[in-house]
């Protein structure tokens, strides 16, 4: 004992020039190429709202960045002059009605997933969550032929139903749930709860973060959505934004005007994450989506 007390304290290695380099290049590294990804992202935005927002004639830089010369001519043309009222109106039902029936079908099942004890449930959840691995396109010819057969083909029936089993969330949800302590739910039978109310009283409260989310998500995925829209959409009255626009590229439409609706489908992007980032932020500080 008397020989480790009279050891004397061990003095910190001293670092290196070498490695006070590396580190310091480490420390300028990351910020620096923080900063150039953002600037290759917001680049493309920025020059989409510049033309947007240009007069006719200032269709290319440095023309466009001039702000003497920014005008709304182009969105009250393409707005006037096309069916973006209706495509947007199409997009919003779209999103919004498929992020409301995808959150609660996929806080149901994970919910049961989860907390639930029956025969055949983690055969039942591992199948589901096999399909993360079929491509959406080997899907594509099948689910166009049932929606077909329903008589869906051109409508917000066909548009919407056939995206609404989202594994991807289900998962998410079941291991959000997952964390939730069981004397919760325990002491909510004892005291005569039914399904339901524990449903809507507890799990619903507390998985709040994590339906914000996901809600952010499944919108920006249905908003962006092309593909299928493009095969069951198949009038002018039941095509999309992200559809509608494309169409507009083969009508000799000028670029400032495409540009213009292109910023126009930006912005409900935009104001639902605004909207919930403060839950995003959350979730995340919750663990919720840990890996």
């Amino acid at each position: 004992m008397a020989q480790v007390l009279d050891r004397p304290p061990v003095r910190p290695v001293a670092e290196t020039p070498a490695a006070s380099r590396r580190t310091t290049a480490g420390r300028l590294t990351l910020p620096t190429l923080l900063t150039l990804t953002a600037i290759v992202t917001v680049v493309p935005f920025a020059a989409m709202v510049l033309v947007a927002f240009a007069p006719p004639s200032g269709q290319t830089f440095p023309d466009a960045l001039n702000p003497a010369n920014f005008t709304l001519e182009n969105f009250s043309k393409v707005l006037s002059s096309s069916d973006i009222p209706r495509w947007t109106v199409n997009s919003l039902l779209y999103s919004l009605v498929s992020v409301a029936l995808v959150l609660l079908f996929a806080a149901m099942a994970g919910y049961a997933f989860a907390k639930k004890k029956f025969p055949g449930r983690e055969i039942m959840f591992w199948a589901f969550l096999a399909t993360l691995m079929v491509p959406f396109q080997a899907t594509l010819i099948p689910s166009y032929i049932l929606v077909a057969k329903l008589d869906w083909v051109d409508s917000y029936w066909g548009l919407i139903v056939p995206t609404l089993a989202n594994s991807q969330a289900v998962f998410l949800m079941r291991q959000f749930i997952l964390q939730l302590p069981d004397e919760l739910f325990e002491a909510a039978e004892i005291d005569g709860a039914p399904e339901w109310r524990i449903f809507t009283m507890i799990v619903l409260p507390l998985v709040r973060p994590v339906l914000a989310t996901l809600g952010i998500f499944v919108f920006l995925w249905h908003w962006n959505d092309f593909l299928w829209p493009l095969v069951i959409g198949q009038s002018g009255k039941m095509q999309t934004l992200t559809v509608g626009l494309a169409t507009l590229q083969g009508q000799a439409v000028p670029i400032n005007q495409l540009m213009a609706g292109a910023t126009i489908t930006v912005v409900p992007s935009l104001l639902v994450f605004g909207l919930l980032q403060r839950y995003l932020t959350d979730s995340i500080a919750m663990s919720g989506l840990k890996a």
